[in-house]
């Protein structure tokens, strides 16, 4: 049935957002949220029929590739804001090369376009210090958009909490199995984890901020705890005992070859990941407080809404 006259007036009145990274953890789950917004969301997917049955009937899904440039032209036109959440770790062993070229393509195509904003979900960690390849990425894809001319609010998070991402899985397969864990120096690194729900917000609130020059919100939550308190966290939740014992011997490699027996991560995305773990991933500028009224809950009460959202 076609649509109403009212309701193609309708939609041509709303403005038009971009997704990109739809069909990734974040980009998945804040596809219902938009949907509830006065806008029109238009999804960018490199294989389209995959997405196209899990949106509502007026989300456009738009085949696209951040490495294919003439795609990206025609994605973006007409759009007034563009989120960015994609990440090439998994796609590609030279995944910064490739994270910097789409980045460049994504920024070059909304410049083009007119685009008003773009939103884009990077990684905390001090720039001053030794970043890992992957954390160094996340800042230079964001230093990429920022400098496109387009107005960017990037948002820098740590591990985010939530049922089905990637840190959480790794911390539920490896505390569900081993009751003793020979555990490296990184477990005891600092961060400020972020639960999905509270990621989320900051997302859309992004959407909604007055315009202005291009800025770098630090969020998470307000505890600064260990990986291994997490671990901690998440066994004491599920009622298990655990024992946790840090050596120094158990390089980067060899952690990820560890985690690739226990968790589904593969070798090669977990050695990605575990070289971030090595860095801090604190927040140093509370600026986000005092522009967004979001209000992040602290690391027991994200492993809680986890766990819940994660049983059958």
């Amino acid at each position: 049935m076609p649509p109403l006259e009212s309701e193609v007036i309708q939609k041509a009145n709303r403005p038009l957002v971009l997704l990109a990274g739809a069909t990734g953890y974040v980009g998945g789950r804040l596809i219902p949220l938009l949907e509830t917004k006065d806008v029109t969301l238009r999804c960018l997917a490199r294989n389209p029929e995959h997405l196209r049955f899990q949106v509502k009937a007026g989300t456009e899904v738009v085949q696209g590739d951040v490495l294919d440039p003439a795609s990206l032209e025609r994605a973006m036109q007409g759009v007034a804001t563009a989120y960015y959440l994609v990440h090439r770790m998994k796609s590609s062993a030279d995944f910064e090369k490739e994270d910097r070229q789409a980045a460049q393509n994504f920024a070059q195509a909304a410049r083009q376009a007119g685009v008003l904003r773009i939103i884009y979900l990077g990684g905390l960690g001090d720039d001053r210090g030794k970043l890992s390849p992957h954390l160094r990425s996340r800042h230079e894809v964001g230093r990429v958009l920022r400098e496109s001319g387009v107005e960017c609010i990037e948002l820098r998070a740590s591990v985010v909490i939530g049922a089905g991402s990637l840190s959480f899985n790794l911390v539920r397969s490896l505390t569900d199995r081993l009751p003793v864990m020979i555990c490296p120096r990184w477990l005891a690194t600092p961060t400020q984890p972020i639960a999905v729900d509270d990621i989320l917000a900051y997302l859309l609130a992004a959407m909604d901020l007055p315009p202005g020059p291009s800025r770098t919100f630090e969020v998470g939550s307000p505890d600064v705890v260990t990986y291994g308190d997490i671990i901690r966290e998440y066994a004491r939740q599920r009622g298990l005992r655990r024992w946790l014992i840090s050596v120094p011997v158990l390089t980067p490699h060899l952690s990820s070859l560890w985690l690739g027996l226990v968790t589904p991560a593969s070798a090669e995305v977990g050695r990605h990941l575990i070289e971030g773990l090595r860095n801090p991933t604190v927040i140093h500028d509370q600026s986000a407080l005092d522009v967004f009224s979001v209000r992040p809950m602290g690391i027991r009460e994200a492993v809680r809404k986890a766990l819940a959202e994660d049983r059958p």
